[in-house]
């Protein structure tokens, strides 16, 4: 049996930004608290750490039009509620800075910094055609659900978001 550790793993589903600050907020309070935190980024998630800039050259017709309708990076992701063709994203958006509260791309920044490991899931990968170099800076090599199961069994919390 896996020894039990001081240890955070977090699967980020989801690429709603209320979502994802709720995961970056509670991963970056962890690791300053001493915790030993991963991210393992999977589906819609990894449109989180795509890096928006990196043109994808995907094989076949579906993946092409998977990724030109979706093409990812932190500052495309859309509130889950109250979205309202973006009004609702940026009212939040601006709330938050009013509020002196990071943005996604500071949380992202500080996560990085703080050593928490961002792992974008390689089957998700492979299905939607995203290679190695599809990623902001920071991201770590792709690994699959055995790799993030070994996480999860040594962590003290694992959280699905």
């Amino acid at each position: 049996m896996a020894e039990i550790k001081d240890k955070l793993t977090i699967v980020l589903f989801s690429d709603d930004l209320d979502k994802v600050l709720a995961a970056f907020m509670i991963a970056t309070t962890a690791a300053s608290m001493g915790t030993e935190v991963s991210m393992f980024f999977t589906f819609w998630g990894l449109n989180v750490i795509r890096n928006s800039e990196v043109k994808i050259k995907s094989k076949g017709i579906m993946r092409k039009m998977l990724n030109i309708m979706n093409r990812g990076g932190a500052r495309r992701l859309k509130s889950s509620k109250f979205n309202m063709l973006g009004l609702g994203t940026w009212m939040m958006k601006k709330i938050m800075k009013a509020s002196n509260m990071p943005s996604l791309e500071e949380l992202l920044k500080m996560a990085r910094e703080m050593g928490i490991k961002l792992i974008p899931c390689s089957n998700t990968c492979g299905m939607m055609g995203l290679p190695e170099d599809a990623f902001i800076n920071g991201v770590l090599t792709q690994a699959g659900a055995a790799y993030f199961l070994s996480e999860a069994k040594e962590s003290r919390v694992t959280l699905f978001i």
